[in-house]
């Protein structure tokens, strides 16, 4: 009984694994890579393709290896992504881009909780798309869901809006700055803008990229290490986001009213764990860069994969009538808090940071 139920598992873990490897391939596609989706957009719209047509024609015992992969999965790679970061990173930027991303995290989430009440949305999607808006896009999300423990379409319509106003931010940014828009700004200030403010790490890499291809001007780097900042506060947020949530009644499947535990987010602990670690490590190897410490290129693509593989699992678990359900208020938030993002991430860039710098 025990081995057969392993079994079923282990065929909802496979079937989520060559998904995964699918939504690999398909991120190398060159259209594909020009819009920087990473496997892990790639594997949640893939997911629910499969969510919306073969799902109901295979095994409902395969359910539980799907759910594995967006739990314990998930974790493991949330905690793992702390190798792609390290202390030292925090210092080359310096103080104007910590406060500034520590003020356009909590006025985002805040923000959005706000609105969210006069949208008279679902509590726990108007908090995972504050969430995913104010710290690192999907990876945020992901993040969040095992704290606030809410229904995985949420978690997936979260996630949507992310992707839809990171992309446009990504192809904005380059466009506003070769047309003088930001000519206000420095480059430094610039930069903290782009780092603080896109939503996805692919969406700063792609946009710094564009702005400054060779890192001459000192844009595309420090944006890069702007937003690593931000994902850095990824930790402390759900930590807090557990404390928060400890009180709050839910109604159960059976519609009983249950007040909610204090979720501690262990993995959170691990993550801050292992950016020590990768610090200490860059240090006793001597090197500069993070990807030059044995392995960590490897362990970055195994990290990746992971992630990918919880999308892919959240995207299964999500049906379009999900969305429809859902309606236009999650993706009127996101706008909502992306006018935030742009107009007054650029009032902090323009003010704020000429005074701390």
């Amino acid at each position: 009984m025990f081995s057969e139920k392993r079994s079923n598992t282990l065929h909802g873990v496979l079937l989520i694994v060559l998904f995964s490897c699918s939504a690999f391939y398909i991120a190398e596609i060159p259209f594909v890579k020009e819009l920087s989706f990473s496997p892990l957009i790639v594997g949640i719209i893939l997911g629910m393709l499969y969510a919306n047509s073969l799902r109901n024609h295979l095994p409902e015992t395969w359910v539980p290896g799907i759910k594995f992969c967006t739990k314990q999965v998930l974790r493991t790679g949330i905690v793992l992504y702390g190798f792609r970061l390290t202390l030292a990173q925090v210092a080359e930027v310096g103080l104007p881009a910590i406060v500034v991303d520590a003020i356009v995290v909590t006025v985002t989430i805040f923000l959005g909780i706000y609105l969210g009440k006069l949208l008279k949305m679902d509590k726990d999607t108007s908090l995972m798309t504050s969430t995913g808006s104010a710290i690192c896009g999907a990876a945020a999300v992901l993040g969040a869901e095992p704290v606030v423990r809410c229904e995985s379409h949420k978690t997936a319509i979260a996630v949507s809006t992310v992707v839809i106003f990171g992309t446009i931010s990504m192809f904005l940014y380059p466009i506003m700055y070769r047309t003088g828009m930001l000519d206000g700004l420095s480059n430094t200030a610039v930069a903290i803008y782009t780092g603080s403010t896109l939503h996805e790490v692919a969406h700063v890499a792609g946009a710094g990229n564009a702005m400054d291809p060779t890192d001459v001007l000192g844009i595309a780097g420090p944006a890069t290490i702007t937003k690593m900042i931000r994902v850095m506060m990824l930790a402390p947020v759900l930590v807090i986001m557990s404390l928060a949530l400890s009180g709050r009644k839910k109604v159960g499947a059976d519609g009983k009213v249950i007040k909610s535990k204090i979720t501690i987010p262990y993995f959170a602990f691990g993550f801050i764990g292992i950016i020590c670690l990768n610090s200490l490590l860059q240090i006793l190897c001597g090197v500069e860069s993070v990807k030059e410490i044995p392995l960590n290129g490897t362990i970055e693509y195994i990290d990746t994969f992971m992630l990918t593989m919880a999308m892919t699992a959240l995207g299964a678990e999500t049906s379009l009538d999900k969305f429809k359900q859902a309606g236009a208020k999650p993706f009127l938030l996101a706008g909502l808090l992306y006018v935030w993002l742009v107009g007054g991430g650029y009032l902090l860039a323009k003010y704020l940071v000429p005074v701390l710098g």
